[in-house]
């Protein structure tokens, strides 16, 4: 088997597991080739040669792992997560090991499924035109500010600088915002807006009520609430109830679907996408790229989020389904 393997020296807290998960994989005949950069060197870069290799590993944070499957959108490789960030809310999401000998023998049964990818485009401060992929969540506002606010003790607190950025921004301003929806305008006030395709956040909570990453959709979430003390408690309740049954109050949050969305707001507010704050503030547009990622999945995901006789099966685990 040959493969690919991307690490991102700056992600997470630098322990180097990815090493330990080369070692336990490797067999005879195996091709390991370890490409790494700490920011510096453009992933895209590293991903030129993609094509000749098995699979792609990506070793780093949420946003490592979306920007590979980005760049390698429809592509059909596979890619494999190598949990190395502070949240990895992807293999949360995924319900994929962390641990470097478990996610070896997952690579090993080459279980592959595909999923729902999305872009964003936005203007930066210079007022360039960027686009760039995200595959958990991207939005505007609060969880923007959040997230700036997160950087600094990333290292240090790890999921907890989330909780903390949360805490000493408890009065965010808010924003008359105007979602365009397949066409269609809705006009909202609030916090922010958080565009979805993987739903679940730190703390095991989902931002809505099904976590649907498969369906071609784009889940609009507006945070409504007037303050962050209104709006934690509902989030909160989503995490204790795992059945799905926690209903939107439209006075804290309020629930959209599209395929494309353009979100404006006055006065304009900063964007993220998977943890990466942008250069730029909205407007911006978000589109769904249906099944554009094939990952290498864990049984539990595939329990989770395959249709019956579904599964895939890599070439270098058997017949390809």
């Amino acid at each position: 088997m040959k493969l690919l393997v991307l690490n991102n020296l700056a992600s997470g807290y630098g322990e180097g597991a990815i090493y330990d998960f080369v070692r336990s994989f490797a067999a005879d005949g195996d091709e390991v080739c370890l490409r790494s950069t700490d920011g510096t060197t453009k992933l895209e870069s590293l991903l030129a040669e993609a094509r000749n290799f098995d699979a792609v590993i990506a070793s780093g944070g949420d946003g490592t792992v979306t920007a590979t499957a980005y760049f390698l959108a429809n592509s059909g490789i596979p890619v494999m997560l190598f949990p190395a960030g502070t949240a990895n809310l992807l293999a949360l999401n995924l319900a994929s090991p962390n641990e470097p000998h478990a996610l070896a023998k997952m690579l090993r049964a080459g279980i592959t499924l595909d999923f729902d990818l999305a872009e964003i485009e936005f203007h930066d401060e210079a007022g360039a035109l960027e686009k760039k992929g995200f595959g958990i969540m991207a939005g505007a506002g609060y969880d923007a500010a959040i997230m700036k606010g997160a950087q600094p003790s990333k290292r240090l607190l790890g999921p907890m600088a989330y909780f903390s950025a949360a805490l000493a921004n408890p009065l965010p301003p808010t924003s008359k915002i105007t979602l365009t929806l397949d066409g269609k305008t809705v006009e909202e006030e609030g916090l922010g807006v958080l565009i979805v395709n993987f739903s679940k956040i730190q703390f095991d909570i989902s931002v809505t009520n099904k976590n649907s990453p498969r369906d071609g959709l784009l889940d609009i979430v507006v945070l409504k609430a007037e303050n962050a003390f209104g709006l934690l408690p509902a989030l909160f309740a989503r995490a204790i109830d795992h059945e799905g049954n926690f209903k939107d109050s439209p006075e804290t949050i309020e629930t959209f679907q599209a395929k494309e969305v353009v979100v404006e707001a006055d006065p304009p507010m900063q964007i993220q996408y998977d943890g990466e704050v942008a250069t730029g503030s909205t407007p911006f547009t978000a589109r769904i790229l249906p099944g554009a990622a094939r990952f290498i999945v864990s049984e539990e995901c595939l329990e989770l989020f395959g249709a019956e006789g579904e599964e895939k099966v890599a070439t270098w685990a058997g017949d390809e389904a």
